[in-house]
């Protein structure tokens, strides 16, 4: 595996905001900050089979996700297009389960009124298999660009607002 195949595999192994790319009827584009799980190969996203990332999914079936980090003078991420199936039934509440684990808290999971509302309103799983992969590092960048410039000197790169 290539340094860049292992940044990428390590960015999506940690707890991140992604960012769901997926097609409207009209042709735009409908973006959603969801919660993701990266395992196999395969990037999945927890949703209702009502919403319209679900419908579009159905109807259109692509997307593109981007998982970036955000730690100033260090940002890198990723962005990947592929193929997109709904997923649903056991194997769609199992991969919910370990898509909430990344992100609550085993009490939270466990409490009705977390837990019991993601696993009612969450019914099914969108699957991406990936075909186009992006990849950037800020701090790569800034030594390739700037023999890192950037990041040694004071205040030349503004904190990001948290």
């Amino acid at each position: 595996m290539s340094t860049k195949e292992q940044k990428i595999r390590d960015l999506l192994q940690r707890r991140h905001i992604a960012c769901l790319a997926t097609e409207n009827e009209d042709s735009s584009i409908h973006l959603s900050a969801v919660w993701f799980l990266f395992e196999d190969g395969f990037l999945y996203i927890a949703t209702n089979s009502r919403s319209r990332k679900a419908r579009n999914v159905l109807a259109r079936p692509k997307a593109s996700v981007m998982v970036d980090s955000r730690n100033t003078g260090r940002e890198s991420g990723v962005t990947i297009s592929g193929d997109a199936q709904i997923i649903t039934g056991e194997s769609a509440r199992n991969l919910r389960l370990r898509i909430h684990s990344r992100y609550l808290s085993q009490a939270a999971i466990a409490d009705p009124r977390v837990g019991g509302v993601f696993a009612v309103s969450e019914d099914v799983i969108i699957r991406i298999t990936p075909k186009t992969w992006a990849w950037w590092d800020m701090s790569l960048m800034d030594e390739q660009a700037f023999s890192g410039l950037l990041n040694r000197t004071p205040g030349y790169l503004l904190p990001l607002d948290q």
